[in-house]
């Protein structure tokens, strides 16, 4: 009888073992912080677990030599002297199964509810046995320290963007789309504004060289809250007119151009590799919501926006991305034309493609960078498996192409 009781106590300090290391470390803290009694025991065991291994090694090493010496002694009283032999095969074979291998498999499947219950044993253990613990602890701490091995100093339960990334990925039992929304933002620092810019050709704003009344019915159809207001073209830029300003210069009595810039305000610029997490934090402090992107030479290249920043975080504004973008147009064969300007990143995202996007930021660029000349006449291509066909060419650039989707992927 005392056997079977020695191997149910080791059976408990090798689970508690276990599953105390096995807790998850932040839902333990979730759980400490809503009042969990079993939970804030458990955190603080674990706040020197030098000290916490300590008292349970010591309470198992104490029982399972009991256990042996009892086992030896009943073994030779049974068996006699071969008793000696067969009492180390004998509580091996016992103490393996029933009291490390069933206990540890169970505590590992189920940590917290090992745990949490025996945590308050060990604190009573630990308490009563403290000054053995505290001995045990700084004799294995002091020959860690031999080795040059800290380890209090080396305890960091931070997570890293990726590990973060992975654990929101992998681990989080979330809607889909509130996953999407926290690793759009977790990706927000590995984007830059050039990645999500309109470009510079595609940019709609105001050309004060234009006659008065077509900036007047320009105005008065404009689609967007901001428009860049510039001379002959963007690299001229003068400011940017609100929609509000706008609305108020068209109510006035006198419509001229000099009116019209009393309302625009200055323009705001940005470096075309600013992080979208730094470039957000700027607009929240400058109180902007549009800047334009210039290069290190001071050439304007394009556009951003608050709203660019936040569709990248939440999605786009719309459900279906391919049918939406002006850049995109799909074929009743599976296939979509795709304007040369289109950025590798919209198409990415909007078809759900792995086109490569660490170069070249636009498709046109994509297409000559991977033909290393810019093509004379329509070609066919192949660029990671997707089958890519130019339509249309003008001058240099090429003005539409025709892509195929991957065989291999499944939209």
């Amino acid at each position: 009888m005392a056997v079977i009781c020695l191997v149910f106590l080791s059976a408990y300090f090798s689970a508690s073992e276990t599953a105390m290391m096995a807790l998850n470390r932040y839902r333990l803290r979730h759980l400490a912080k809503k009042g969990h009694r079993g939970a804030q025991r458990a955190a603080q065991l674990l706040e020197r677990p030098d000290r916490l291994l300590g008292v349970i090694l010591i309470g198992n090493n104490f029982v399972n030599f009991s256990a042996a010496s009892i086992a030896t002694l009943l073994a030779i009283e049974i068996l006699g002297e071969s008793g000696v032999a067969w009492a180390p095969v004998i509580c091996t074979f016992v103490f393996l199964i029933f009291a490390e291998v069933a206990p540890k498999t169970i505590a590992a499947a189920f940590p917290e509810r090992v745990a949490l219950p025996s945590s308050h044993l060990l604190r009573v253990l630990l308490f009563l046995f403290y000054p053995l613990v505290w001995l045990v602890s700084a004799l294995s701490n002091g020959l860690l320290r031999v080795f040059g091995i800290n380890h209090l100093a080396s305890q960091n339960d931070h997570l890293s963007r990726e590990e973060l990334r992975t654990l929101v990925f992998d681990g989080a039992k979330i809607a889909s789309q509130s996953q999407n929304m926290m690793l759009g933002v977790l990706d927000l620092d590995e984007v830059s504004v050039d990645d999500i810019m309109v470009p510079k050709s595609e940019i709609i704003g105001i050309d004060l060289d234009d006659d008065l009344d077509t900036i007047i019915q320009q105005l008065r159809n404009a689609q967007h809250t901001r428009l860049p207001v510039f001379h002959e073209s963007i690299e001229n830029i003068v400011g940017i007119l609100h929609v509000r300003s706008a609305i108020r210069f068209l109510s006035s009595e006198t419509l001229t151009k000099a009116a019209l810039m009393q309302e625009i305000d200055d323009a705001y610029f940005v470096p075309e590799n600013t992080s979208l997490q730094t470039q957000i934090r700027h607009f929240q402090k400058r109180k902007e919501r549009i800047g334009m992107v210039v290069d290190e030479y001071g050439d304007i290249q394009g556009i951003v926006t608050l709203e660019d920043i936040l569709e990248e975080i939440v999605g786009e504004f719309t459900t279906d991305l391919a049918a939406a973008s002006s850049d995109i147009h799909p074929q009743e064969d599976g296939s979509f034309y795709v304007d040369g300007g289109a950025t590798i990143r919209a198409i990415n995202r909007a078809l759900n493609w792995q086109l490569p996007s660490e170069g070249p930021k636009t498709l046109n660029g994509l297409i000559t960078e991977t033909l290393e000349t810019i093509p004379e006449a329509p070609v066919c291509l192949t660029i990671t498996g997707y089958q890519i066909e130019i339509i249309r060419l003008k001058g240099n650039m090429i003005v539409t192409a025709k892509l195929f989707p991957r065989l291999d992927v499944e939209h």
